[in-house]
């Protein structure tokens, strides 16, 4: 894969992004017992971006229950990632959780009640408490960069404010989502924290629930048919799992009650998605027979 020179486009709007060097690449699966299969630069921190968003839906979900459904919806978008128009066409609620202004709906469900500081900190715990390593952090010049040049999204939250789908401060919503988004993490570590939807809601590391197996089972379906934009349907057809990722070019994949896996591979597709990353991943749904569709 590494050798490959088809590899898409490194995200250049988030400058620290553009920083990164376009021909890593790493990959790692973990299994149901635990082992690990890695390869590349599969211990090399990156951000994850839109990937955390994954783990803001759990957290939120936690925090209020299917009440979140009535701030946004669970279908799959059909737009870029950051367009405005359908917010305007469906009266400021989003249309799933893992677009940009979905994202943004849900980080305000999680701040209601907490400073930012500690919503964000909260967040922050979740990540490290699911990847089951309290080294996690956010990459600070990262969050700096996407606030610096966080235009579009400021317009998102200020629409959704004018319906009252954003309850608190706009600044204060978007500086806990730009910080959020600028997690670093080695694929290593995503694929740690991913676990517990590969097995039903457990971690089988240590036999404990982060959530119920309804509730993973949701949050892996909304994956499949939101997880990717509007290339969502692409992934599903090409690799057959649930997955969500980044513009940091980080995948989150789930093989459910098999595996929990993570790639990354910088340069992205005209959809905003690991165009290496999501080769890879079909390949190895292939030859392991991993798809939720059969063989």
């Amino acid at each position: 894969m590494r050798q490959r020179p088809d590899r898409g486009e490194v995200a250049t709007y988030i400058p620290e992004l553009a920083r990164v060097d376009p021909q890593a690449f790493g990959l790692v699966v973990i299994d149901a017992d635990g082992s690990v299969a890695a390869g590349g630069d599969s211990d090399v921190a990156f951000s994850i971006q839109s990937i955390s968003k994954v783990f803001t839906l759990t957290l939120a979900l936690g925090m209020v229950g299917d009440r979140l459904w009535r701030r946004v919806g669970r279908e799959p978008s059909g737009s870029p990632f950051n367009s405005i128009v359908q917010l305007e066409r469906e009266r400021g609620i989003p249309r799933n959780p893992f677009i940009n202004a979905g994202a943004i709906a849900v980080t305000d469900v999680i701040l209601s009640g907490h400073q930012p500081r500690e919503a964000l900190g909260e967040i922050l715990r979740f990540m490290q408490f699911v990847a089951d390593d309290p080294s996690i952090a956010i990459d600070e010049r990262v969050a700096a960069s996407e606030q610096r040049t966080g235009f579009r999204n400021s317009a998102l939250a200020n629409y959704m404010k004018s319906f009252g789908v954003i309850e608190n401060p706009v600044d204060f919503t978007l500086g806990v989502y730009f910080h959020h988004c600028a997690i670093a993490m080695t694929c290593r570590q995503l694929a740690k924290a991913g676990r517990f939807l590969a097995h039903s809601g457990r971690n089988p590391a240590t036999g404990h629930f982060v959530v119920q197996p309804e509730r993973a089972r949701r949050i892996n379906a909304v994956m499949l048919t939101c997880g990717h934009y509007d290339g969502s349907g692409e992934f599903a057809y090409r690799v057959g799992l649930p997955g969500k990722s980044g513009v940091g070019g980080g995948i989150l994949a789930i093989a459910p009650g098999k595996a929990s896996i993570a790639v990354w591979s910088p340069g992205l597709d005209e959809a905003g998605n690991s165009h290496l990353g999501r080769i890879a991943l079909e390949a190895l749904t292939k030859r392991m027979g991993w798809s939720i569709f059969g063989v």
